[in-house]
Formats: structure tokens, sequence, C-alpha cells
């Protein structure tokens, strides 16, 4: 099992103008933030990854791509979730056997599982693998909350289920959690899935974040997942506050929208499409996104 402290990418797939994926804007992308920002670890085919407009054979290549990329000086943690546990148990075995280390597993979306259902497809993904499984709850997406209860039941159930991505927004869930996982008997990774969460997951007792604004400040959050680590809880918190106004426009839109937009801006990726049914940033959020990042010294 590894250890999941600190700040994860997960990174966005470029696509060119024709909408293939862009492979070398892909490594663009995670060149820069492996050796700018400092991130800890890669999540390819995540929310920001645009994973649900993936083919499964686009899926597994941007997974094999990455860790490819990688080179094995980071942990790649493939997201592998659907809302179908068949699916689900296939691209986590194909992720497996392409090198990730690790498996990103979204609850379910649109189908509503009970929580018994919940805990039956997370009981059948890590039984696929033996490698390390990590829960993402987000609510907001699919429709339906996995209970803390469950979550830790799931952890109790399956050695491999190691961590939780929490995109919750209940900070009491999140508290919930964290004392429940001290019960366990085996280490349990809570990363924040709301970048703006972070600071107070990590005063909580969490471990760090899987973030999608770490594509544009992720050596600050880097750091403060760090200062937090070593109880420096002011000057962590000082570096929240300073990036707190880039983290709501980097919300702003639809993610990874606003992401892909900073990513054009900077100089990393050459243009900014989505796939449909999303589209690129408007031109209104844009000049305030581009305000900020001028204002941070990032263009």
């Amino acid at each position: 099992m590894h250890e999941y402290y600190g700040i994860y990418c997960p990174v966005v797939t470029p696509f060119k103008a024709d909408g293939s994926v862009d492979e070398d804007g892909l490594k663009s992308v995670i060149d820069f933030v492996l050796e700018k920002q400092k991130v800890t670890g890669l999540v390819p085919c995540g929310t920001t990854g645009e994973s649900p407009a993936l083919t499964e054979e686009e899926h597994v290549g941007v997974i094999r791509s990455a860790v490819k990329i990688a080179g094995g000086k980071v942990p790649v943690i493939a997201g592998s979730g659907t809302n179908c546990t068949g699916d689900t148990v296939r691209l986590t075995k194909w992720a497996d056997e392409a090198g990730a280390d690790a498996f990103l597993v979204v609850g379910p979306y649109y189908n509503k599982p009970s929580m018994e259902g919940m805990a039956a497809h997370y009981k059948a993904v890590a039984n696929c693998t033996k490698k390390d499984v990590i829960i993402y709850n987000i609510p907001g997406r699919t429709s339906k909350n996995i209970e803390p209860k469950t979550i830790l039941d799931i952890a109790r159930a399956n050695p491999n289920v190691v961590g939780l991505k929490d995109a919750a927004g209940s900070i009491d869930q999140t508290m919930e959690i964290i004392a429940g996982s001290r019960k366990l008997g085996k280490p349990f990774y809570v990363l924040a899935g709301d970048d703006q969460m972070t600071y107070p997951t990590l005063t909580l007792g969490g471990h760090g974040a899987i973030s999608a604004v770490s594509h544009v400040v992720g050596a600050e959050m880097v750091e403060m997942a760090r200062l937090a680590k070593q109880g420096k809880w002011e000057e962590a918190r000082e570096i929240h506050f300073s990036i707190l106004t880039v983290i709501k426009l980097l919300f702003l839109e639809t993610n990874p929208a606003p992401v892909k937009a900073a990513m054009e801006m900077m100089g990393v990726i050459e243009n900014d499409p989505l796939r449909l049914p999303l589209v690129p940033m408007t031109a209104a959020g844009r000049e305030k996104l581009k305000a900020e990042l001028k204002n941070l010294g990032k263009i």
C-alpha cells in the first residue's frame, strides 16, 4: 500500500481541433504539473480529465500515456469508475495492466444505488485488483451521497480500499469519516475533492487533496500541505487565503473548462477544446480568470 499524503493532480485531457486526444498536449500538461507545480502524483481520467466523454480505448490510452510520462517519478492513480459495476471492473483491470499504481473509483452515477448497492459495487472492484482503491464521493455530480458509515464499512471490509476523495461538500461528513477512520485498524487517507476545502480538511486530520487547481497553483497547494503536516498552521492558512480567489474562478463555470482555459493562457496547451456536451469557458469568464492569473504572476 502506498501512502497518500500531498497534492495529486487530476490531469486534464487535451484535445486537438478535430476532437481527438492530443498526446503531445497531455505530455506538456504532465511535464508542467510535475516540474513546475511539483505535485505529489497524477490522476488521469477523473472528472477533470473528462472521463465520461472518452471511449474505453481512449481512456486506457490516456492512463497508459500518463504512466509512461510519469516514468515512476510519482504514483499514478487511474480514474476507472463508471456507473456500471461490470464496466468499472473491466476498466480497472485494463488500467492495472497499463501500469497504474492505484484506482480512483467514483460512486455510480445516475443509477442511484442504495448503500447496500454501493458496498457491493466497491467490493467487486476491490476484488478485481490487488492494488489500492480510493473511493470518490461527489454527490453533486452522481446525485447519490455515499454515507459516512458506508464509506467506513467498505474500507473495513476491503483491505485494499485505502482512501477517499471527499467532494461531498459537508464538513460534518468529513469530520465523521476522519474520526471513524481512526478505528479501522489500518491507514485510511482522506483527500479533499473540493479545492477550497483542502485547508479545512488538513486541519481536521486529512491528508491532502486531489486538486483540479493544482494545474495552476499546485506549487502553492503542495507547500500548504507541507506546512500543515509540520503543524505550521498560520503559514498554511496564509497560502489558503492567497489562492482562494483563483480557486473560486477556476470553478466559475463547469470544470474543466476554466482549468483548460488557464492552461491555454499559461502556454501549457495550444487550445482549450472540450468534448460536447461541455463547451469552453465564456469570454466573460475568461476575462475574470485572466485578470487573476495576471495578479498572481501566472501569465
